[in-house]
């Protein structure tokens, strides 16, 4: 085992998949990112402030919206300033703590995205299926609680992938086939017969978040057949347009993930692993508070009187 551990131990740093071959297109990309992380920290900052500012919005639907909001700011600063640093000073290179710590903060936020999104999706079939119960199943102590357990399950969830994929002896050199430091990428460096632990992991986590999406699929199937029983076409509308911009993120965070995970074989290509892992690490951030804002009438005025407070402090 000491030999083992002094091969992986030997790796002072991994080599990141540049996001284009010249200098003009790394330079194209550095700015794309730089607009989209931009916008991304920009909307979900005017989100945590509207919320932690605005008074009528203590409900749990929003408290849940500030956390999701976080997880999105997390991640896109995970992944996207090295990515913008390699493209600018055109290196490629991480350190070892550094890629360990990005995969931990990886999996910790987009876990930790995940396990709130399953919550929002309980918040939505209690308000919609048993509206008279909301107050007691919904209260601020047990909004609290869900949110903490969303967290701290996603900590102890990142810990334990990032532990054990490191610990793996690294045979197959230390270059990463993607632009952040990601498990599959990481297990392909490892020694042939040591990752069959970090897969019986993974099968273990995708039993987990198989038991998350079968209880957001059961919980909207409740909440649309207690929809179209609603009487008034008013009713429906208002309450599939406080489910709508939960179902179209919970869609854009799964679809992409899935596409980028279980996608044929065949189908692999450096060029669109890349195109696909931007799609999943770095637009739903972006995209996510788009989608609630778009819908949300009470979101919309309070985020422009905040920035109208602001501006008239200026």
């Amino acid at each position: 085992m000491g030999g083992q551990m002094s091969n992986s131990s030997s790796i002072s740093h991994f080599l990141l998949l540049p996001l284009a071959d010249t200098r003009q297109l790394q330079l194209l990309h550095l700015c794309l990112l730089l607009g989209i992380s931009l916008a991304a920290l920009l909307a979900n900052g005017l989100i945590i402030s509207a919320v932690a500012c605005g008074h009528h919005l203590h409900s749990p639907m929003f408290f849940f919206l500030l956390h999701l909001a976080l997880t999105d700011l997390g991640s896109i600063c995970t992944t996207v300033p090295k990515a913008m640093h390699n493209s600018l000073w055109d290196t490629r290179t991480i350190s070892y703590a550094g890629c360990a710590a990005q995969l931990f903060l990886i999996l910790f936020f987009l876990g930790a995205e995940y396990f709130l999104l399953t919550i929002m999706c309980y918040d939505r079939y209690v308000s919609i299926c048993k509206p008279l119960h909301y107050g007691t199943l919904l209260g601020s102590r047990a909004c609290a609680h869900m949110a903490a357990a969303a967290w701290a399950s996603a900590f102890l969830y990142a810990l334990m992938h990032t532990a054990n994929t490191f610990s793996l002896p690294l045979c197959h050199g230390n270059v990463v086939g993607q632009f952040f430091c990601e498990i599959p990428h990481i297990l392909k460096l490892s020694c042939s017969n040591s990752y069959i632990r970090e897969l019986r992991l993974l099968v273990v986590s995708a039993f987990l978040f198989l038991g998350c999406f079968v209880f957001i699929v059961f919980s909207y199937v409740q909440i649309f057949r207690a929809v179209l029983r609603i009487p008034s076409e008013q009713g429906r509308h208002k309450a599939f347009s406080t489910c709508l911009p939960h179902l179209a993120v919970v869609s854009l965070f799964l679809s992409t993930s899935f596409f980028t995970y279980l996608k044929p074989l065949s189908m692999s290509s450096p060029s669109l692993d890349l195109a696909l892992s931007v799609l999943y690490s770095v637009v739903p951030p972006a995209l996510n508070p788009l989608i609630y804002s778009l819908r949300n009438q009470e979101l919309k005025d309070a985020v422009r009187r905040l920035m109208a407070g602001r501006l008239l402090k200026y």
